[in-house]
């Protein structure tokens, strides 16, 4: 009986000297790392006017709005355009519903200035004069600019006007509007959030 107990202790302390390294490994393992998480980017105001052809017409895309250092970056994509140069412009009422899109108004020009090119200084152009879009044989046309007199904020802001694509090029001179012709699309400016 004596052996019996003393084989019982050696194999209970011979089974403990078997757990305890694991035991002791679940006790130094270090906690989980923090999950890594992707910086988050800040964008300031944001605005997009998704552009629809006017009656007869077949032009229609997405135009970007985005304010980063003081100035603002107007990015276009648009599709069923002749080839060629087609006026560019922020027009004052943020109304597409005519079939012409005559309904936008004229440029949008708080200043009450003179239509120019859209580098001109702010005293001989429109807030609303952005220039021409170039399409290809394709029939799209893409635009990428900064513009320092746009704004997405105050009085004069941007949001809540329309962007129109015109039917030829602006020859930026010819008042008021650059002899730009025909409205091909319209589209309200509306911040990111879809509110004019």
């Amino acid at each position: 009986m004596n052996q019996r107990r003393k084989f019982q202790w050696l194999g209970t302390l011979l089974l403990a000297l078997l757990l305890l390294p694991s035991a002791c490994k679940k006790e130094e393992s270090k906690p989980p790392a923090p999950t890594e998480t992707a910086p988050t980017v800040m964008m300031g105001p944001h605005a997009v006017a998704k552009l629809q052809p006017t009656a007869g017409n077949q032009t229609g895309g997405t135009v970007t709005f985005e304010a980063m250092d003081g100035k603002v970056r107007v990015t276009a994509e648009l599709q069923g355009l002749p080839p060629g140069p087609h006026g560019f412009h922020i027009h004052e009422y943020g109304d597409c519903s005519a079939a012409d899109g005559t309904s936008a108004g004229g440029h949008f020009n708080p200043a009450g200035t003179t239509h120019g090119a859209p580098d001109n200084p702010a005293d001989r152009r429109h807030v609303g004069d952005l220039g021409n879009l170039q399409a290809g044989e394709d029939g799209t046309a893409h635009y990428d600019r900064e513009d320092a007199l746009i704004s997405l904020e105050g009085p004069d802001s941007i949001i809540g006007k329309a962007v129109v694509v015109h039917a030829r090029a602006d020859d930026l001179t010819s008042q008021p509007t650059g002899s730009a012709g025909p409205r091909l699309a319209c589209g309200v400016i509306r911040n990111e959030a879809g509110a004019e």
